[in-house]
Parts: C-alpha cells; sequence; structure tokens
C-alpha cells in the first residue's frame, strides 16, 4: 500500500503571487499527489497572494496554516510540522518548482530502506525570470558521504527534502537560526543516529538572483554558522581541526569576499 504523505510549503508576504501559483501547481499535478498540501502562512500578507491561496483551497487536500505575525522560516516550519497529518513530509519553497515525479521516486526510496529518516535530491538552478537553466547543485548521495559532507557544506537542498516527522521531532524540530535553520536541523538529525540519503535525481527547479549571494555573507551570516559549527563541535561532529580549518575558509568566502566574487565561487567552485 502506498504511504500517505503530506507537503509542507512556506509562504511570506515576500513571496510572488505568480511563483506561489507555480508552486502549488507543481505539487499538485505530480505523478504522485499528496494526501494533503499545507501551506504555512508566516504572518500577513498581501491581497495577490492571498487571492493564490483563496483558489488553491477549493482543493480538498489543502490545509492553510497561519500565525499573526512573522516569525521566520525555521520557526513557521516548526509550528507547522506537528500540524501536518501524515509520518512523510515533503518541504516545498513558494517560489520553486516540483520535478514532475519528484515524490514518485522518493516514496521509492523511503519504500526500499525502512531505515531511512530523510531523504532529498539534486536541483536545477534557474534564472529567477527566464526559467533558463543556470547550474545544477549537486550533494553527495549515501549516508556516509552527506555525514562526511556535512563537516564543511550543507549536504541537502533543502527545497528537494522529504522525512519522516517523528524523526525531526525527536531531533529538535526546526528552530529559528538565521539563514541557517535547515543546516541546523540536519546537524542535529545526523547526530541523533538517523539514516539519510540524496537521490541522483533532479527533483526542484529552483530560482536564483543574485540578491541571494549578497545574503550568504557579511559578519552577521559569518556569526550564525561559528554558532551553527559551536553546536557540531559539541555534538562530536567536527574534530578540532575541522572546527578552525572550516571557520577559516567561511571568514574569507563571506567576510572578506565582494558580493561578485562571492557570486563567482558559489557559482564555480561549489557546483
Amino acid at each position: 500500500m502506498e504511504q500517505k504523505f503530506s507537503v509542507l510549503l512556506n509562504v511570506y508576504c515576500k513571496d510572488k503571487s505568480a511563483w506561489l501559483k507555480q508552486a502549488i501547481s507543481s505539487v499538485l499535478t505530480n505523478t504522485v499527489c499528496p494526501n494533503e498540501l499545507v501551506i504555512m502562512v508566516d504572518g500577513p500578507i498581501g491581497k495577490e497572494l492571498q487571492n493564490v491561496l483563496d483558489e488553491a483551497a477549493q482543493n480538498n487536500i489543502v490545509r492553510i496554516l497561519s500565525h499573526p505575525v512573522n516569525i521566520g522560516r525555521g520557526a513557521a516550519l516548526g509550528y507547522a510540522v506537528p500540524k501536518c497529518s501524515y509520518d512523510l513530509i515533503a518541504l516545498m519553497d513558494a517560489d520553486d518548482v516540483c520535478r514532475k515525479n519528484r515524490f514518485e521516486k522518493q516514496l521509492a526510496a523511503f519504500a526500499a530502506n525502512r531505515n531511512l529518516a530523510v531523504c532529498g535530491g539534486q536541483i536545477q538552478e534557474i534564472d529567477a525570470d527566464t526559467f533558463a537553466p543556470i547550474a545544477e547543485r549537486k550533494v553527495p548521495l549515501t549516508h556516509a558521504e552527506i555525514s562526511k559532507y556535512l563537516k564543511t557544506r550543507m549536504p541537502f537542498n533543502n527545497q528537494t527534502m522529504m522525512f519522516k516527522k517523528a524523526a525531526i521531532l525527536s531531533s529538535g524540530n526546526f528552530k529559528a537560526f538565521g539563514l541557517l535553520e535547515d543546516y541546523y536541523m540536519w546537524v542535529r538529525v545526523i547526530a541523533k543516529g538517523y539514516k539519510t540519503a540524496n537521490l541522483a535525481d533532479i527533483l526542484v527547479d529552483m530560482r536564483v538572483n543574485p540578491a541571494m549571494y549578497g545574503r550568504r555573507g557579511g559578519w552577521n551570516y559569518f556569526h550564525m554558522n561559528k554558532l551553527l559549527f559551536d553546536e557540531m563541535k559539541k555534538l562530536g561532529l567536527l574534530s578540532f581541526t575541522d572546527y578552525y580549518y572550516t571557520l577559516f575558509v567561511r571568514f574569507i568566502v563571506q567576510v572578506l569576499m565582494p558580493n561578485k566574487l562571492r557570486s563567482l565561487f558559489y557559482k564555480k567552485a561549489l557546483r
């Protein structure tokens, strides 16, 4: 019997209504449709976004959750995960597009491995306006490779994740953590001993724009990275050498590099 699952999609005021509509459509027209689509509305939104949600809510599998004030993506996911109805939950961003058979492939992975707790995949980065392909972001496939990769870089593409709700809740659930709430979540999942994997397939088309690289730099962003790697060291995931090497590299990239050079670095070195 096919396992039932939820899709959790977070929305806030700065999302674009046309992109949200496309994201929702890519979920509802997948080769395997979810048993519910939970849309988490993080704070007040404008009329155009609300119109898209009102239209989506006419589908009986769509549930709308809302928080009266904007609390940020990490806290919003933490609020919504316990309210999802099914043990398997897939994440979805409001500005990205699922490939047609995304959920079919991920469900097959969970069916093939009962010990699997988290499963992601590859993404195709696309121009935010033209949809033209830019680059693929490739992440490691096996749990051993993911655990090693975790020490220096994010080993998952957040937009592609499907996970067992029980594993997330027992690992402390999503929490606010700057722009690193997902990385922080998967660090705790792996520290708990849960098994992870990534599929070799592209599961999501992800819109990117130059502003994204600016958000990945500066003292505040570096400070949040340091806090994350402090936690990883406490959890025994990083050695003394790994800890200081990683901080050194991130200081150069996130603090010393100008945005244009950082953009080139992310596009070339991390793909």
